[in-house]
């Protein structure tokens, strides 16, 4: 198989189903489990935004133009809270209004441990699942990215916004009680969150108190001992490997593992066997 490399879609069941798209077709990466797999790289790379052949790729699939031209580029999409909504910039037709200025969810997950975050409505349970995350629990509703973004940076001072992709890696991770936490960091936190809320209209910030919380199993044979980065480029003869399992974006082989996401617009050959 011969193709331009996307990131994995993914399915919500037990276990989660992946699919990988390479070129035109998609392919049921779970099937392969335990099968022994190539992946070369051609050496050729494509933008996954405008198709352009590029020499390198920017931000996991861009050519520099589209990088510095596109607002999924821009840093407001790592800060939210920076956002320039304000400023009248974003029209109602580009990419930025249609994805900021909708519902956004604050969540509470489990991935490397807990941690909160944000996430367009429509986007759950994706992100959880692109996250590594094995139980998540929405806590706050918002109108805008901007407003979610600010809820987060006042929780961020309670718990930690980021996950340990490595630990996410090396383990199935144990259960944490989320209503529990959710309960813990809404007391710890109430003031920040207060205030917060007292800077929006009283319907822009909606405290969820659904108490289901949502888990993800994933399609693991075994965890590695050690997380070793197999890198697609550096590897000149390829990658191959046994392949032992995929959680997030990643897979992981029996000597190492794959960031799928990284390597967006990379054009390669993907076949069983230990050369292709």
């Amino acid at each position: 198989m011969h193709g331009i490399l996307r990131k994995m879609l993914v399915m919500h069941d037990k276990p989660v189903r992946y699919e990988l798209p390479v070129g035109e077709d998609q392919v049921s990466v779970n099937a392969l489990l335990g099968h022994h797999l190539h992946l070369r790289h051609t050496g050729k790379i494509f933008c996954i935004q405008c198709g352009r052949k590029t020499q390198k790729s920017f931000q996991q699939g861009y050519c520099f133009p589209c990088y510095r031209r596109l607002g999924e580029c821009n840093l407001c999409m790592i800060h939210p809270e920076r956002c320039k909504h304000g400023e009248g910039n974003c029209t109602p037709d580009d990419w930025v209004h249609a994805s900021c200025m909708v519902p956004h969810i604050v969540y509470l997950a489990n991935s490397s441990g807990l941690k909160v975050g944000i996430t367009r409505q429509s986007q759950m349970p994706t992100r959880w699942i692109d996250q590594g995350a094995i139980q998540a629990l929405p806590i706050f509703s918002t109108l805008n990215r901007f407003q979610a973004g600010i809820v987060e940076v006042a929780l961020k001072k309670y718990v930690a916004d980021k996950t340990n992709w490595r630990l996410m890696l090396s383990q199935a991770n144990a259960k944490i009680d989320l209503v529990a936490e959710r309960d813990r960091l809404l007391q710890e936190a109430s003031a920040a969150i207060d205030k917060v809320r007292s800077e929006f209209p009283e319907e822009s910030i909606t405290l969820l108190n659904d108490q289901t919380v949502l888990e993800f199993l994933y399609p693991v044979i075994e965890y590695p001992e050690k997380i070793r980065v197999l890198n697609l480029e550096k590897a000149t003869s390829g990658i191959s490997g046994r392949l032992m399992g995929i959680k997030g974006q990643y897979l992981i082989f029996n000597d190492g593992v794959m960031n799928i996401r990284k390597y967006g617009g990379y054009e390669i050959s993907l076949g069983e066997g230990c050369c292709g």
